[in-house]
């Protein structure tokens, strides 16, 4: 009867906040007035642009290192190296193809800077992430606004300011947009289904659920669980953390490269700002905490979170005849979202 009780008690608190998010997702499409297929269609297209930097959060948290804000250095990384790509003139595949080495690079070298800064200050790791990612956006900003026609040559002068130095507020990514998104294309009814898209969302989900469960995974599952004695047992708990760091950051990045080439626009200053806060939201409305997160988490979330963020601003324009509170409510869902978990999270473990 106890075991009973307290799976009743660990099912109800894991999706609770899934809970509250389908209902509130269901009364704001009621007043939405938006039809079933073209949420379903907007839903769809956000699982494929944000599913790979939700996904990036998982391994983190199962290492006991809480939610990672520092994606966003993964989302500059990869920006970086389109930008160098846009800057050159290399186009399609190929361009494709060598941004995401020469932004994997970029990432590898970040994230084990960010893993080494993160085994200093154990216990604090969030908090740090979410400054890291400021001094990265810094460091990003002087390179970009800067850097590009002074000490770095530009060939590409259309994405240059009229002054000669920086690059400009928006890059068109024509050159790139749906390379893959167009693949596999099916068509039910008024619904499009980009399959070879979700099928590569699917693949990089096994391939996290694979790494879980190698001997590296059982290292992360130990770390994660108790540092202490996986020390004492002879794991190199600074060097694994170093390398969840890594994986999570080289993923954010081909995460955020799915993203740009879904969109087919490039704002060079912001498009990565918010990377980090929607992708945790999106994590924790499918029944992640800070400590404990799975496939299925990400998942689920992905759909509950954009969904609700899809109706809510024409919901409130319905309702109050006012479009403006539907945006307001989207901030307030994101950091919502957020301090509603860590409030769970607090609760539980005082339990």
């Amino acid at each position: 009867m106890k075991i009973k009780a307290f799976t009743s008690r660990y099912v109800n608190r894991e999706y609770i906040v899934p809970a509250a998010f389908l209902v509130l997702s269901f009364a704001a499409w009621q007043f939405s007035g938006l039809s079933g297929s073209f949420v379903t269609n907007q839903v769809i297209t956000r699982f494929i642009r944000d599913g790979l930097l939700v996904l990036s959060l998982i391994i983190p948290v199962v290492a006991g290192m809480g939610l990672n804000f520092a994606i966003t250095v993964g989302a500059m990384s990869i920006q970086t190296a389109l930008l160098v790509m846009i800057a050159y003139n290399i186009e399609g595949i190929p361009g494709i193809l060598l941004t995401i080495v020469f932004g994997t690079a970029i990432a590898i070298l970040t994230g084990y800077l960010i893993g080494r800064i993160l085994n200093r200050v154990k216990g604090k790791e969030m908090i740090t992430t979410i400054i890291i990612g400021f001094f990265a956006n810094s460091i990003y900003q002087l390179i970009f606004l800067v850097g590009f026609g002074t000490v770095i040559p530009v060939a590409n002068q259309d994405i240059i300011l009229t002054r000669g130095i920086g690059v400009r507020n928006t890059v068109d990514l024509s050159m790139y947009r749906n390379t893959i998104d167009k693949l596999w294309m099916i068509q039910i009814g008024s619904i499009e289904i980009p399959l070879f898209m979700i099928l590569v969302m699917l693949l990089f989900a096994g391939i996290i659920y694979y790494i879980l469960h190698t001997r590296f995974g059982q290292q992360i599952k130990a770390v994660g669980s108790a540092a202490e004695t996986s020390a004492i047992l002879g794991i190199d708990t600074d060097k694994v953390r170093i390398k969840v760091m890594i994986l999570s950051t080289v993923l954010a990045g081909l995460g955020q490269l799915i993203y740009l080439q879904n969109i087919g626009m490039f704002d060079v200053y912001t498009a990565h700002l918010n990377t980090d806060v929607i992708s945790c939201a999106a994590l924790l409305a499918g029944g992640a905490s800070i400590k404990d997160a799975k496939i299925r988490h990400a998942l689920l979330g992905i759909f509950l979170f954009h969904t609700l963020f899809i109706v809510s601003p024409q919901a409130g324009q319905n309702l109050f005849n006012n479009a403006a509170l539907g945006e307001y409510f989207r901030s307030f869902v994101a950091y919502g979202t957020i301090a509603f978990a860590l409030i769970m999270n607090i609760k539980n473990e005082k339990r």
